[in-house]
């Protein structure tokens, strides 16, 4: 069984990439994140003509997860258990942004992931960011069984310094400070390991690049975009990699700021 996730950064914009690396790569249940569409608006009929079926949970210009998949989605959820709402300067209501959705495909929980980006320590959605890690962990908790399960998807968090080609260049920046860094490992023990894919250039294996400054040929990269399985998922993986092909360009349009990360299971039969 092959999973992975992608954050396409507008899935209208990507589209065409998307529909060429569905048709190469051949995932069996694939997440993505950042899709800035509304759920009407979503491609399912090009997407169904692939044989996948889609689960979406967006809502317009911003954020939106799905997950499509040709190994089944039956208990589709959409949001967090006590998920909090974040209330942006001028605003006049809170909305709950459309960041989780999970489903399960062929006896295997999978949700697709989009954390807040917290934008600033200090920032209001910074601290919206650590309450929209600890309900998740909450929802995992809950979750966590014999069943394998996995969490995917765009974390806006490098786990270690490590995990950014420079650590010096992210003073006073959100995605490599302490309290992000908590939220992660608190997550993580609630029984997930973190599946780190095999590097194909050099020894880090970023999923993540700006598209200033030439961050991609330079390999001035983050690892933001994560897998983490309980034990059940953790034991059948085969292989896990970046995918950075997708990343370069291409033909079929501009790319996404992210590479998709792969995971190649075989589970007892």
């Amino acid at each position: 069984m092959r999973i992975a996730t992608w954050n396409v950064n507008s899935i209208t914009a990507r589209l065409p990439r998307l529909l060429d690396w569905l048709g190469a790569a051949e995932p069996d249940v694939l997440c993505l994140q950042e899709l800035k569409c509304s759920d009407a608006a979503f491609p399912y009929d090009a997407i169904g003509e692939l044989g996948y079926g889609a689960a979406t949970y967006c809502a317009g210009r911003w954020n939106g997860v799905a997950i499509l998949s040709r190994a089944g989605l039956g208990d589709v959820t959409r949001g967090l258990a006590d998920e909090p709402e974040f209330v942006d300067e001028g605003a006049l209501f809170g909305a709950r942004e459309r960041r989780a959705i999970g489903a399960t495909c062929n006896g295997v929980r999978v949700w697709s992931l989009y954390a807040p980006n917290g934008r600033a320590p200090g920032h209001p959605h910074f601290r919206y960011k650590l309450e929209w890690l600890a309900a998740l962990q909450h929802t995992v908790t809950a979750e966590n069984g014999d069943q394998p399960l996995a969490l995917l998807g765009d974390f806006n968090v490098a786990p270690t310094d490590d995990d950014v080609y420079d650590i010096a260049d992210f003073a006073d920046s959100t995605h490599v400070t302490e309290p992000e860094r908590q939220a992660l490992a608190a997550l993580r023990s609630s029984g997930l390991t973190d599946i780190v894919p095999r590097a194909l250039k050099g020894d880090r294996p970023y999923t993540y690049w700006d598209y200033r400054q030439l961050a991609f040929a330079k390999d001035n990269g983050m690892r933001i975009d994560l897998i983490l399985g309980n034990p059940a998922f953790t034991e059948a993986v085969q292989d896990a990699y970046v995918d950075r092909n997708a990343r370069k360009d291409s033909p079929a349009g501009p790319p996404s700021d992210h590479a998709p990360v792969v995971v190649d299971l075989a589970f007892p039969s």
